[in-house]
This record gives structure tokens, sequence and C-alpha cells, in this order.
């Protein structure tokens, strides 16, 4: 049935991929109408036209790394990502030099995710995506602040710095995901629980490294991003709320890889919807806008969302029985077999 999974999930992105193409073509518009700068929407408009060929691409990229995370097999995803890295990196330089300027990095991108999706993917979730939007709604909101240039350039970074440290726990939440699933599947609750500790553990023990390290470099992390004071000295404020939503992001990224391996998918999106929707955003715009805590407000709008994530998930977890969700989805497996042997039989009846 994994098989069948993957080429549901193929069908369904390739489908959204097509009114998500269309926004990026009128993304200009869309956004003035936003009250966003015009120059900043010209440059996300031209940003967004040109990365709409890789975005099919990266979809079908997305279910093909979850079919081969759910089978345990990591070399080809560990080959095929060094190649991409590679990959970008010399159409990065070598388009950069041409005076091409921000098309460079997408056209690098595009063809780092064309030479990635012959192998790899992994499914897309309503999760991740309420997630992700957030931090885009942050930006936008951003773009009505005042001096809204900086505002933008600040927040960007600051987004940025969220998405390189959030990597490292989103892989060990995959990893978590993906053997509390196989150990619930094959019925033994005891390894699944013992998944879920270790999974919780390495997302903790990373969330403090991260939060320490980001400390350590505040005062130079923005000239890593560029060389203008004023964004420099605003970046090196925003830091240490930065570091603190990375290691709370860190333990919520974890619980949601429990919450996949435990088929608790419906749960953690109400979570998410709740949490940052109903909660972070109207925090973040009151602090931002009627506090005037500029960027810091929308940064404590996503830190607040994250605690209520983590408090909602460790609740769940704690009383969850573990025995229980092994026999559902034994239950489940049994279930799709007996689908897929009468499907089979209907075929083999119809060509005789």
């Amino acid at each position: 049935m994994v098989g069948v999974h993957t080429q549901g999930a193929m069908l369904v992105l390739i489908l959204v991929t097509i009114p998500v193409s269309i926004i990026w073509v009128f993304l200009g518009p869309i956004l003035v109408a936003l009250h966003q700068d015009k120059e900043i929407a010209a440059q996300a408009q031209q940003y967004a036209r040109l990365l709409i060929p890789s975005l099919s691409a990266n979809g079908l990229l997305r279910c093909i790394v979850k079919f081969l995370q759910t089978q345990s097999i990591v070399f080809p995803m560990v080959i095929t990502s060094g190649l991409t890295i590679a990959c970008y990196t010399f159409f990065s330089v070598g388009l950069l030099f041409s005076n091409l300027g921000l098309v460079s990095k997408d056209l690098s991108l595009q063809f780092a995710f064309q030479i990635e999706f012959l192998k790899l993917a992994f499914p897309s979730a309503l999760m991740v995506c309420l997630e992700a939007w957030t931090f885009e709604i942050m930006v936008l909101l951003s773009g009505a602040l005042p001096n809204a240039k900086l505002q933008t350039s600040v927040l960007s970074i600051c987004h940025n710095t969220t998405g390189i440290f959030w990597m490292v726990p989103f892989e060990v939440s995959a990893a978590g995901s993906t053997r509390i699933s196989n150990e619930l599947g094959a019925g033994r609750a005891k390894a699944a629980y013992l998944a879920v500790k270790v999974t919780m553990f390495l997302a903790s023990a990373v969330g403090i490294l991260e939060f320490a390290a980001l400390l350590l470099v505040r005062r130079v992390w923005g000239r890593a991003f560029t060389n203008v004071h004023e964004v420099v000295t605003y970046v090196t404020s925003m830091i240490p709320i930065v570091a603190s939503s990375a290691f709370i992001d860190s333990i919520q990224t974890a619980f949601q890889g429990v919450a996949r391996g435990c088929g608790w998918q419906k749960l953690g999106a109400f979570f998410n919807l709740g949490s940052y929707y109903f909660l972070g955003v109207p925090f973040a715009i009151v602090t931002a806008f009627v506090l005037h805590m500029k960027g810091q407000g929308l940064l404590l709008g996503i830190v607040l969302a994250l605690i209520v994530q983590v408090v909602c998930f460790l609740v769940v977890t704690l009383r969850t029985n573990l025995e229980k969700e092994a026999n559902k989805a034994a239950t489940r497996v049994g279930g799709s077999i007996v689908q897929v042997e009468e499907l089979q039989g209907n075929q083999n009846a119809n060509t005789a």
C-alpha cells in the first residue's frame, strides 16, 4: 500500500501546483493589494515566476523521499542531496558572475530540484503548510510597519535563520516519525515508545545547542546576510528571540514527527491552526502594531504559538496508550491488504 499512497500523494500535489502557479504569476498585484512596497512586490513576483518550473518537481520530490524513508532507505537520499548541493553551488557561482543577480538563485534552485526530483521526495502535509505560511504572514505584516524595507529585510533574515536551524530537528523528526510508524505497524508498542523518547531527547539536545550557538554569534550573524550596519544592529537585537524560537521549535518539530508516526495528522493540523492563527498571529499583530514592538512583536507571536503547540502535543503524548495505537495500526494495515487483494481478484476475474 505504500506505493499506492505515494502515487495518490503525487496526483494531489500535481493538482495543487496549478492554483499555486497562477498565484505566483500574479504575485506582484496581490502583494500591492496587501499594502506591500511596490518595489519589493515586483522583485517577489520575478522571484516567484522563475520558481514555477521547480514547483511540481519539488512536490513530487517530497513524495519519493517519504516513500524511501518509510522503507528505511537512506543512502540514495544522502547521495542525491550531495549532488544537489554541488549543482546548486556550481550554478549559483556561475550565474552570479553573469550579472543576473536575484535571478541566478532561482535558476540554480530549478536545476537542483530537477536533478533531485529524478530520485527523491517527501509529501507535503497540512501541518507543515500551516506552520510555513505563518512565517510568510509575518514577513507580509512586516511590510506594513514603518520603514518597511528595514523591517522586511530583518524579518526575512530571521526567517531564514529559523529555517537553517530548523533543518536538524526536522530530520530528527522525520527519522522518529518513520521509526514510530514502522514499530506501531509491526505491533511493537514498547519499541515505538522507545523511539518517542529517543526522538524527544535528541530534539531537546539539538535545541539547546542551537540556542547556545545563536547567542554566541548574535553580534556577527547579521553580517552573513548583509553589510548594512542598521540591518546588522537590528538583527543582533532580534537574535535572543530567534534563539528562543529555535529551541522551542526543535521540541515542537519532534512532537510533530511523533504525531505523524502515530497517525495524528488531523489533530496536529488543528493544533497548528489554533496555535498559529487563533493565538500567534493575533498576538503578533497586537504586540507589533498596538504595543509598537515592531519586528520583535511579530517574532513573539511565533514564540507564543510554538509554546502552545508544545504543551498541546505533550499532553496528548502523555495520555496516549501506544498499545492501543499499535492495535489500530494493525487493523488499518490489515484492512488495506484486504482491499488490495479484493482489487487484484476483481482485475484477474475481468481479465479471465
